[in-house]
């Protein structure tokens, strides 16, 4: 029986050494955890930089699949996160932790989409086909979400956000990140 183990890393792995807070259900980002610079071209008054890192090993054996394991992770990247203090609130902060938490809705599904696969020999293609379509996923609900809250200027669309995020995490919550 022969064993050959593959990890392909994707996404934000080619920068291991930066810094990170992985997503948690108790950590909730404070204005201390945004370190980069902030843009003063920009009208932003914050930016959260969050993503989701992958990688999978498939163990084969006589050169066939046989099974596979992944790892996915929701994390916060303080570097690339910024605020203008003159302006900032908890308001604000609020609405920048729910891009986190809508980060981590997405590592969710994606673990979802992977529990469910069986195992077949183009699982390196699904594998990352998949993850191309989580990350297009996500990208569409973090710009849908900053248009229909006026980037957490509409307070009544702001508070319906939240409620949804909330609801979405909770319905996945067998697939939460463990710290």
């Amino acid at each position: 029986m022969i064993r050959i183990f593959l990890i392909a890393a994707c996404m934000l792995m080619l920068h291991k050494d930066e810094a990170t807070i992985p997503w948690s259900e108790t950590y909730k980002l404070s204005w201390d955890d945004f370190q980069g610079p902030p843009k003063q071209d920009s009208d932003a008054v914050a930016t959260t930089a969050s993503g989701i890192t992958f990688s999978y090993s498939i163990k084969k054996t006589s050169k066939r699949i046989v099974s596979f394991k992944t790892q996915i992770s929701a994390h916060f990247y303080p570097e690339k996160s910024w605020y203008k203090p003159n302006h900032a609130d908890n308001h604000i902060l609020a609405h920048e932790q729910f891009h986190f938490n809508i980060t981590e809705l997405h590592a969710r599904k994606f673990r979802q989409r992977v529990s469910e696969l069986p195992v077949t020999q183009s699982l390196s293609t699904v594998l990352d086909h998949i993850h191309q379509e989580i990350n297009t996923e996500l990208s569409a609900l973090q710009e849908k979400y900053d248009a229909e809250t006026n980037f957490s200027r509409n307070f009544e669309q702001q508070a319906l956000w939240q409620k949804y995020i909330e609801g979405e995490l909770a319905k996945l919550a067998k697939f939460k990140s463990n710290k």
